[in-house]
C-alpha cells in the first residue's frame, strides 16, 4: 500500500484517524502498533514476521542493556548492544544481500552456487536502523528504557515512516511515544504537508519519471548526448520530489497523530559544495550514520589520516545500505572520495570562487551520480554514462532529442523552480502582510484542494505510480 493511491487515502487513512480518535489516549499506541501491521502486511503478509522479530529482539535488549547498567555491570550492557547488532545486521544481511554475496563468490571462485532469490523485505533497511538506534541510545543513557512493547511495536511499526523514511532514531520520539499532544493545529499543519508531498510525488515526480522510464529503456549506445542528459536530469528531478514527496507525507502524517519527525531534505539542489549537498539529502541517514559509525569510529579526533579513513568507512557503508549490487557501492565510494577532496582542499577553494560556479560543479557531478544510481547494475550504468559523454559517438542530437526538449520544457521549468525555496518564500511573504492575510489564506486552501483534486485525478487515470526508495 502506498501513500499516493485512493485505497491508502479513502479508505485505510480514513478508518486508521476514526479509530485512533475514537479511542482513549492510552490505547492509541495500541491502535498505531495494529495499523501499522496491516499496513505493512497489505504488501508484506509474511515478512512482517520479521519485523516481529526484530521489534521483539530490540525491546528485550534495551531491557537487558538498562537492567546492565542499572546494576553497574557496564562491559554486559556492551555485550547486550552488540548482541542487538549482530541480529540485526545478520538478518538484513541475509534478506538485502544474501544473493549480492553468492553471486561474486559464483564469479570469483568460478562455481555455481544456486542464489536463494528471496524478495527484498519492503523498508527493512530503515526499520532496521531505526530499532538498532534504540538499543545504543538506551546504552549512552541518550533514552530511557521502554517498558511498554506495544508502545515500542508502535515505534518500529509506526506506518507513517515505516516503508521509505525518514528514519526516526528512538531518542527524537521517546517522549511523544507515551506522551504526546493531539491538537486542530497540529492536525491540520500535518494535512497541509501531506498534501504538499502528494502533489510532489503525484505531479511532479510521476509524471518526470515517464519520461525517465522512456529513455532509460532505449539502448544507451544508440543515445546522442542531448537525449542521455535530458533522461538523467528527468530522473535527477523524479528522485528528488519522489523521495522528498514521501518525506513531506510521512511527517505529515506523523503531525495528524502528534508526532514531530526531523526534516529529511533541505532543498538539496541548491547547494553549492558536494559537502553542503550531504548535509542537505537525506538527511536523517547521514545523522545515523554521523552519530552511529562515524563519531564511535573517532570523527575527526584523531588527526587528518584517521578522520579520511572514517569518511571513506562511512561512504563505503551508505552506498551498501542503498542496495545489493556494485553500482551503489561505487556510488557511495565515488561521493566518499569528493568528500575528501573537499576535506583536504576543494571547499576552501569554492568558498573563494561565485556562488554560481560552486553550484554548477556541486549540481554537474551529482547529476553524473544519479546516472550511477539509477540503474541496478554497474554495466548499465557505465553505459549510460558513455552516452552522457559521447563516446559512442551518436552526435550531440537529434531529432527525438529536440522533441524531447520542448515538450517536456514547461514541466522541467516548473521542476527548477519547485526544487528551490522560491515558492516558499512567495507564500511567506503573501502571509506575513495583514492585509492580504485572509486573501493569503484563501489562495493557500484554494491551492492545497487543487493539488489534492488533481492528485486524486492523475490517481485513477495513471497505472504508473512508484516509490523509488521502496526498493531499499
Amino acid at each position: 500500500m502506498v501513500f499516493s493511491s485512493v485505497l491508502f487515502l479513502f479508505y485505510f487513512l480514513p478508518i486508521t484517524l476514526i479509530a485512533y480518535f475514537a479511542v482513549p489516549k492510552k490505547y492509541r499506541n495500541f491502535v498505531l502498533f495494529l495499523v501499522s501491521l496491516v499496513f505493512y502486511a497489505w504488501g508484506e503478509p509474511v515478512y512482517v514476521v520479521i519485523m516481529l522479530f526484530s521489534t521483539i529482539v530490540d525491546f528485550t535488549h534495551g531491557k537487558l542493556v538498562h537492567n546492565a547498567l542499572r546494576v553497574g555491570n557496564r562491559k554486559k550492557a556492551k555485550m547486550f548492544v552488540a548482541s542487538s547488532m549482530v541480529i540485526n545486521l545478520a538478518i538484513l544481511m541475509f534478506f538485502k544481500y544474501g544473493d549480492f554475496i553468492l553471486q561474486n563468490i559464483n564469479a570469483i571462485f568460478r562455481i555455481n552456487i544456486p542464489l536463494m532469490n528471496l524478495p527484498l523485505p519492503i523498508g527493512i533497511s530503515f526499520y532496521t536502523f531505526q530499532t538498532m538506534s534504540y538499543t545504543i541510545d538506551v546504552y549512552r543513557g541518550d533514552a530511557k528504557v521502554q517498558h511498554n512493547i506495544i508502545s515500542f511495536g508502535a515505534y518500529v511499526a509506526l506506518f507513517p515512516q515505516l516503508i521509505a523514511g525518514p528514519i526516526v532514531r528512538f531518542k527524537t520520539v521517546a517522549e511523544e511515544l507515551n506522551h504526546r499532544t493531539e491538537s486542530f493545529d497540529n492536525f491540520a499543519s500535518g494535512v497541509n504537508r501531506f498534501l504538499l508531498g502528494l502533489g510532489k510525488k503525484v505531479l511532479l515526480a510521476n509524471n518526470i519519471g515517464l519520461l525517465w522510464d522512456s529513455i532509460s529503456g532505449m539502448e544507451a549506445s544508440n543515445l546522442p548526448i542531448l537525449t542521455a542528459w535530458i533522461g538523467v536530469l528527468a530522473f535527477t528531478f523524479q528522485i528528488y520530489f519522489d523521495f522528498s514527496g514521501y518525506s513531506d507525507m510521512a511527517i505529515g502524517l506523523g503531525r495528524m497523530f502528534g508526532f514531530h519527525f526531523l526534516e529529511n531534505f533541505d532543498y538539496p539542489y541548491l547547494s553549492r559544495s558536494i559537502t553542503e549537498f550531504w548535509r542537505r539529502w537525506h538527511m536523517s541517514l547521514g545523522t545515523w550514520f554521523k552519530e552511529y559509525v562515524y563519531i564511535p569510529l573517532g570523527g575527526n579526533r584523531k588527526g587528518k589520516l584517521f578522520q579520511l579513513r572514517n569518511i571513506c568507512i562511512v561512504w563505503f557503508l551508505t552506498g551498501l545500505w542503498h542496495g545489493a549490487s556494485w553500482n551503489f557501492i561505487i556510488w557511495g565510494v565515488y561521493f566518499g572520495v569528493l568528500l575528501i577532496f573537499e576535506k583536504l582542499f576543494l571547499l576552501r577553494l569554492l568558498q573563494k570562487l561565485p556562488n554560481i560556479i560552486g553550484h554548477i560543479y556541486t549540481m554537474f557531478l551529482v547529476v553524473v551520480s544519479w546516472a550511477l544510481f539509477a540503474f541496478d547494475n554497474f554495466t548499465q550504468a557505465f553505459h549510460y554514462i558513455k552516452a552522457m559523454f559521447g563516446v559512442y559517438g551518436n552526435g550531440f542530437a537529434n531529432q527525438e532529442s529536440i522533441y524531447l526538449c520542448y515538450t517536456n520544457l514547461i514541466l522541467f521549468i516548473i521542476l527548477i523552480i519547485g526544487a528551490t525555496n522560491l515558492p516558499k518564500k512567495l507564500a511567506n511573504q503573501l502571509v506575513l502582510r495583514k492585509e492580504n492575510s485572509i486573501v493569503a489564506c484563501c489562495c493557500h486552501n484554494a491551492y492545497l484542494i487543487g493539488v489534492f483534486v488533481l492528485s486524486i485525478a492523475y490517481m485513477v487515470d495513471a497505472s504508473y505510480n512508484p516509490f523509488l526508495y521502496f526498493r531499499f
